[in-house]
């Protein structure tokens, strides 16, 4: 089986867990006989391709596949979004908007038809503008493969991969690796991302997402038929990855905070249980190690609460800085207020650290070992953390049972559940699978 899949970063160029996903799934499906053509907006070069190939979206020209735009459009005819990231509007401003958009695209596209795109692959001001081209592209790709199913993975790529079904026919499956919902409250989406979300949902004839939580979300948030919709675990790769060893220079216990600083994450939560549990841990270091938008008003938040003597903020970290971190922490800790899934806690189970995690995390459905808390409940938090501080037994029969449940957790496994979803959406059977 071949899989036309499009992402929008590859390691090891990544900003999140996204593109650790992909790794990680692109090689369980080579063990399990699948092959990946992985289109990516920029490819740098240094992609490892052992399981995959690379095809880089700044290297294809539409004229290549396509006589002329309107072809190509009359094929496609796909979302148009907005240039920039503009501030949050209604559905009627935004329904006004698409529609005085797609009156202009097929003049402003006969501009660039002729032309190669040159993506930055970054989230930046032009985000929708690259996601509108990837999908214009993305049908020249299409055309110009050949294979069997077509996977996309979360919003960026869900009108890549329309586009590419429309073309070539193939069935399309959709990964949902967060939402609208975990981005932001309830009352506050932007409602352009929310249009792309729900009708890549509508137009795939499978979804996939990476927990319970999440499908429920998709299901009763965007309407979407439960038949079609498929819960496959995330998993973690540690291949080739050694244990490693670090000089504190310190004997004070570290407790970690290891993610994004944004609202879903919860990084609050964490700074107010740090206080609680200093008032009677004083010999306690906390680390919150990550970026974000929430980054200075947390440091404001630590200074306020006078604990900035005991708190460190290292700045986003990656590879092996990330393992050494986990190597220099006795706890870690995922206070996320929404988590599709969550990979971290995996990561530092598996290097034997105690981990406390939010009930209100994908991840939770699968971790018996984990504590986990609600994410609002400070004082639990706090309890959580003082427990593995204080009580050996505890953090020793977390990290021996967490590492030997983690180890069971591989993409292979996870792998061999999505191809039985790309072979049921190649059949036709639209039905539940059962992984």
């Amino acid at each position: 089986m071949r899989v036309l899949m499009f992402g929008w970063e590859f390691p090891p160029h990544i900003a999140g867990g996204l593109g650790t996903a992909c790794y990680g799934m692109t090689k369980g499906l080579a063990h399990a006989g699948v092959e990946v053509l992985f289109v990516m907006p920029s490819a740098s070069g240094d992609e490892d391709q052992s399981s995959v190939r690379i095809i880089n979206a700044s290297d294809v020209a539409v004229y290549d596949t396509f006589h002329d735009i309107d072809e190509y459009l009359g094929k496609v005819q796909f979302l148009r979004v907005g240039s920039n990231l503009h501030p949050y509007i209604d559905p009627t401003d935004f329904t006004e908007l698409v529609e005085e958009e797609q009156r202009n695209q097929s003049e402003e596209f006969k501009f660039y038809f002729r032309q190669k795109y040159k993506f930055s692959g970054k989230y930046g001001k032009n985000l929708m503008e690259e996601v509108a081209r990837y999908a214009m592209v993305a049908g020249a790709i299409a055309a110009e493969q050949s294979f069997d199913v077509i996977h996309a993975h979360d919003w960026l790529t869900y009108l890549a991969g329309i586009a590419a079904k429309r073309v070539s026919g193939k069935p399309l499956v959709i990964h949902v690796h967060a939402t609208s919902f975990d981005r932001g409250s309830a009352d506050n989406i932007d409602t352009r991302v929310f249009e792309i979300e729900q009708r890549g949902m509508r137009e795939a004839d499978k979804v996939i997402t990476v927990s319970d939580l999440t499908r429920n979300i998709v299901i009763n948030k965007y309407g979407i038929d439960p038949a079609k919709v498929v819960t496959v675990h995330n998993a973690v790769d540690f291949s080739g990855r050694e244990k490693l060893s670090v000089d504190r220079g310190v004997r004070d216990k570290v407790i970690t905070f290891l993610g994004r600083i944004t609202f879903q994450k919860g990084p609050e939560y964490f700074i107010e249980a740090a206080a609680k549990v200093l008032k009677v841990c004083p010999d306690t270091r906390f680390v919150m190690a990550g970026s974000g938008d929430m980054m200075n008003r947390c440091i404001r938040y630590v200074a306020k609460l006078g604990i900035a003597d005991r708190f460190y903020f290292t700045g986003f970290l990656r590879g092996d800085d990330v393992q050494k971190m986990f190597a220099l922490s006795d706890v870690y800790v995922m206070p996320s207020v929404s988590e599709p899934f969550g990979i971290s806690p995996l990561e530092a189970m598996k290097t034997d650290v105690p981990t406390i995690i939010s009930k209100q995390s994908g991840v939770a459905e699968v971790l018996k070992y984990a504590i986990k808390v609600d994410f609002w409940d400070v004082n639990a938090l706090a309890d959580a953390m003082y427990g593995l501080l204080n009580y050996p037994a505890l953090p020793r029969l977390a990290a021996e049972k967490g590492r030997e449940e983690v180890d069971n957790l591989k993409w292979d496994s996870a792998a061999v559940k999505v191809r039985r979803v790309y072979e049921s959406a190649v059949s036709g059977k639209y039905k539940n699978v059962t992984p």
